[in-house]
Parts: C-alpha cells; structure tokens; sequence
C-alpha cells in the first residue's frame, strides 16, 4: 500500500496536474499547429505538458522523500499578492504602465512583514518600473500606455 511521505509535495504536484488539465480543457478549441508553424494553442499545450510533468514527479516524489505537513493558508499575503495582480490589470489602461507597475510592487510588497519603505526600497521600485518600461515597451514594443486615459495619455 502506498503511503504519502511528504504531504506537501504530493498536495503541491496535485494542484499542478489539475492546473494542467484545466489548461489543456481551456486550450482544447485552440488549433495547436506544429514547431514551425504555431497555432494559438501551441504554447498553451507546451506549458500545460511541462507543468503536468512537473506535478506527476512532485506526486511521485512525495511517495518516496519524507517531508513535512501542509501549513495552514496565508491569507495575507495570498489576498496582497492577487489584489496587486488585480489593481494592476485595472489601473493599466487608466493609468499608465509606470503607475499600475508602481501601484504592483507597492501593494505586493505589503504581503512581507519585512518590507518597510525606505531609500533602497524606492530606490529598488523605481529601477524595476525603468528597467520594465525599457524592455517591454520600448525594447519588445508591448502595447501598454507609459500613461493612461486618466492621464490624457
């Protein structure tokens, strides 16, 4: 009889495989073309595979190493983080890239106990929204506002 060694793993590659097969149910309209000629569905299946992969051997590997329980669920950083996500995908087209990034880190930041604002910190946020703006919208030419409606942009 098989018997879970490491609760958290097996729970973990759990998840990953029903991530994988939401995917794959999601992608299943989408024509996945070949390497040389990729449909919209490509990438989506590609993923989807990868991720399944990974969670049969984090399911498998759970049976073999031993590991520790499942902890509770940290509610407060779960709720900063996806409210971050959020705020940023409604504040992108009223505010503009720089803000919505800003708005982003700011928030998630907010999930640590440890993230206290100061000079290094600002210093940090400012570089990453720079550092995004360059490569994704000046160097990839992503479609995002540097400044949004609000802004007259």
């Amino acid at each position: 009889m098989l018997h879970i060694r490491n609760p958290r793993d097996f729970w973990a590659g759990a998840f990953y495989v029903a991530l994988a097969l939401a995917v794959f149910w999601f992608g299943s309209g989408l024509a996945t073309g070949t390497s040389a000629r990729m449909g919209p569905g490509y990438f989506p299946t590609v993923l989807g595979a990868i991720l399944a992969l990974l969670g049969l051997a984090s399911v498998v590997r759970s049976f073999i190493r031993p590991g520790e329980g499942v902890e509770p669920i940290a509610w407060k950083p779960l709720t900063f983080i996806l409210g971050a996500t959020v705020l940023f995908g409604l504040l992108l087209e009223r505010l503009g890239v720089v803000i919505a990034l800003a708005v982003l880190i700011v928030v998630s930041a907010m999930a640590s106990q440890h993230s206290r604002p100061n000079a290094v910190s600002i210093a940090a946020l400012v570089g990453i929204v720079v550092f995004c703006v360059l490569v994704f919208v000046k160097g990839l030419g992503v479609p995002m506002p540097l400044l949004g409606s609000w802004f007259g942009g």
